[in-house]
């Protein structure tokens, strides 16, 4: 990215924890750094993926970032209008001229959408809660809305029931835009869907983000994905990122084992052969008890005793790449990046 172009989103040491409660007398008994300490930028038009397993702190970080919940510390700065705002300690009426500009699509369409209401109702909500009152003009950017994501717009009267699991997440995905945001976080929004649909979904996004000139932070479990639909990759564990990198540059060469590791269980084409784990044991490091040291360290298979007690900070090693590892510069790990020679790409 040009050091000419200013960020959208900058994060500075964002961190969210939750007390750890336990007896009758609910004393406080520790903490849960469900995200401890993260940093990075967002450029406009960009899409940054951020993948780890289940409890690293992807969902929290997102929710921190559109303020559904309040930060512990840290700044989340958006750039609104040329100039930046702390989303992460702006006061409510900040926050509601600030909402417009940033939405959420949802994992799950089902429970995203209230069974209650028609499609005209679940995309008017948002238009007339943001001053929209004219009735025609509120039906005429619905049918628009339907529209630009592949629906017929004379299914605007019917419920979510009624529509599939791949269109339910298009009209989540309509009530995204119905407010022109800039940004667009995207909480794992084709996990719950058929194969044969992701793929569908997946170009819709990257169409509506080249038609809209959109940004999107892009929360994945599956790492096929985001080689298809991101731009820069941002990989956390136990609430930290412990790299960042060029999305073809981490497949190609990861410089952290916990990335080595989320790509050696990328299924391989063939099925002659089985995909072999590279982490040392499978329980992940818990977010209320930490290791000393690196985090990652009890299951990794390159760690040396100073991981055990020094924690690495993040670190460029690269030119615009990042990684939390003291021997990134002397590990040789093993990349996947077959998955573009057989996508073309190379």
């Amino acid at each position: 990215m040009s050091n000419d172009v200013q960020p959208l989103l900058k994060v500075r040491n964002l961190a969210k924890h939750f007390p750890l409660i336990k007896g009758s007398m609910r004393r406080v008994v520790g903490q849960i750094r469900a995200v401890d300490g993260v940093s990075f930028d967002l450029y406009p038009g960009e899409c940054l993926g951020v993948v780890g397993e289940s409890g690293s702190g992807k969902t929290t970080l997102a929710r921190c970032l559109l303020r559904a919940m309040r930060p512990t510390s840290g700044e989340a700065l958006l750039r609104v209008n040329g100039r930046e705002i702390d989303v992460a300690a702006a006061p409510e009426k900040i926050l509601k001229e600030l909402r417009p500009k940033m939405q959420m699509i949802f994992q799950d369409p089902i429970s995203s959408l209230n069974p209650r209401m028609t499609v005209m109702n679940i995309l008017a909500e948002p238009l007339k809660i943001n001053g929209m009152k004219d009735r025609p003009r509120i039906e005429q950017r619905v049918r628009e809305l339907l529209t630009e994501v592949g629906l017929d717009p004379e299914s605007l009267k019917r419920y979510p029931h009624a529509f599939s699991g791949g269109q339910r997440q298009r009209i989540g995905i309509a009530r995204a835009l119905a407010l022109r945001p800039t940004l667009i976080v995207a909480d794992e929004p084709v996990s719950a869907l058929d194969v044969s649909v992701q793929a569908q979904v997946l170009n819709l996004l990257q169409s509506l983000r080249s038609r809209m000139n959109l940004t999107y932070l892009f929360i994945a479990h599956d790492l096929g994905v985001v080689r298809h639909i991101c731009d820069r990759v941002a990989v956390m564990y136990a609430g930290k990122i412990v790299e960042l990198s060029d999305v073809k540059e981490l497949f190609d060469r990861p410089r952290h084992p916990y990335t080595e590791a989320l790509l050696s269980a990328i299924p391989l084409p063939d099925p002659k052969q089985r995909t072999q784990s590279t982490l040392q044991q499978d329980e992940p490091a818990s977010a209320s008890n930490l290791p000393a040291g690196c985090a990652f360290h009890p299951r990794c298979r390159y760690a040396e005793p100073r991981c055990q007690s020094e924690a690495p900070p993040l670190r460029q090693i690269d030119p615009g790449r990042l990684a939390r590892c003291h021997l990134a510069e002397q590990l040789d790990l093993a990349g996947a990046s077959w998955m573009f020679r057989n996508a073309g790409d190379d």
